[in-house]
């Protein structure tokens, strides 16, 4: 079952719009931050996903342009061998998807770690990164549902 807070009001749940928003940037941010770990990525699919979420944040793109930008990044990771470019893929797909069930930012968050982890970098530094990163007002939501999923 979903977390209630995470299911947008004009769906029957809590969250705001404006709330949601937050978490798509944070997803969003959280994705982009590891993407220096890979290098150049030359598959477009990556930063289409990215933009189509902050476009959607910014109410000038469709839930359906995201939602179709993170099934096409998650294509990407599903068709790599590179373990680290997969993760990145997934971390940018999680934050697309985030406009559809905002908790997908979790998810978001959580690849990127795994990014981290991959390329042989400190975990506990990203982390922090990644909750200085979130905005106050969705600061307790995002780290109770982090404490639920263990991530």
């Amino acid at each position: 079952m979903r977390d209630i807070r995470f299911v947008a009001e004009h769906r029957g749940g809590l969250l705001k719009k404006e709330d949601h928003c937050l978490l798509m940037n944070w997803a969003c941010d959280c994705a982009e931050h590891v993407f220096p770990l890979y290098g150049d990525i030359k598959d477009l699919r990556v930063k289409k996903a990215i933009s189509a979420g902050r476009d959607w944040a910014e109410g000038i793109a469709p839930v359906g342009d995201a939602i179709k930008a993170a099934r096409e990044v998650h294509s990407a990771a599903g068709e790599s061998t590179d373990s680290l470019f997969a993760v990145i893929a997934r971390s940018a797909g999680h934050a697309a998807a985030t406009a559809h069930m905002a908790d997908h930012c979790v998810g978001a968050a959580g690849y990127a770690l795994k990014a981290v982890r991959i390329a042989g970098k400190a975990v506990d530094e990203e982390r922090k990164w990644q909750d200085d990163k979130l905005s106050l007002k969705v600061r307790e939501l995002v780290l109770s549902a982090r404490e639920m999923k263990r991530i």
